[in-house]
């Protein structure tokens, strides 16, 4: 027991110390922010199948072929890109009505570009499957852009340095202290108000027959923030 609080009380004494020379030190402390907006190439659509819902009163079985044939047309990989979420059964209404068990399965679906999204929901639309949603965006490359826009900082803020401190007549030395942080915003997180879809024929109004709307989501933002002390020699 001795041991652990000599070894506590031997810590919190390097760290006080080590500060205390850190700020007896002449140094520049610069702080720089760098953003970048991509477009999402991993669009998650969600797509809810109820036997109840549905408008013929096709079986949710029915109702998974079509879906899956749908989806294959327009050359979706159903086997790569559509994963089942959830498969439940209402015995309530079963046991009280006499009837057939009433299903509902739910899916995710991962399309790349806002094009392939809404020729999904355009086509599902079209063989009454209607209760799908666009849930999220992402971009599959984060952490690689992530890990790119704090280096770029980090050579942002050493040129900063050396700029401010020019004038002064004195250099730039080694960096003492670094601290990073960063953001992404998505329009789409949250369900933000208008990125919901159901039934994509009363949303876009477009027809069976009609070609998909030529657009793309709204560009995610990434945002790193670096903080960086310089020793001044």
């Amino acid at each position: 027991m001795k041991n652990i609080i000599l070894f506590i009380v031997f810590c919190t004494f390097q760290s006080v110390f080590g500060q205390k020379n850190f700020i007896d030190q002449p140094y520049i402390e610069t702080t720089v922010k760098i953003d970048s907006l991509v477009i999402p190439d991993r669009i998650y659509i969600f797509i809810q199948l109820n036997e109840s819902d549905s408008r013929n009163k096709k079986s949710v079985e029915e109702s998974e072929r079509m879906m899956e044939l749908t989806l294959k047309k327009i050359n979706i990989d159903t086997e790569k890109d559509l994963s089942l979420l959830d498969f439940s059964s209402n015995f309530k209404n079963y046991f009280l009505k006499g009837k057939n068990v009433l299903k509902s399965k739910m899916y995710s679906l991962i399309v790349r570009d806002a094009v392939m999204a809404v020729k999904v929901l355009k086509e599902l639309e079209a063989e009454g499957i209607s209760n799908v949603n666009i849930e999220r965006a992402e971009f599959s490359e984060a952490e690689e852009l992530i890990l790119e826009l704090k280096a770029r900082a980090i050579e942002k803020s050493k040129i900063t340095a050396e700029r401010l401190t020019q004038p002064l007549n004195q250099k730039v030395g080694k960096a003492l202290y670094v601290s990073d942080t960063e953001t992404i915003q998505n329009a789409l997180q949250g369900q933000a108000p208008g990125l919901v879809i159901r039934g994509a024929s009363s949303i876009y109004g477009f027809r069976a027959s009609e070609q998909p709307i030529y657009t793309e989501f709204q560009k995610v933002r990434f945002e790193v923030q670096v903080n960086v002390k310089y020793l001044l020699d």
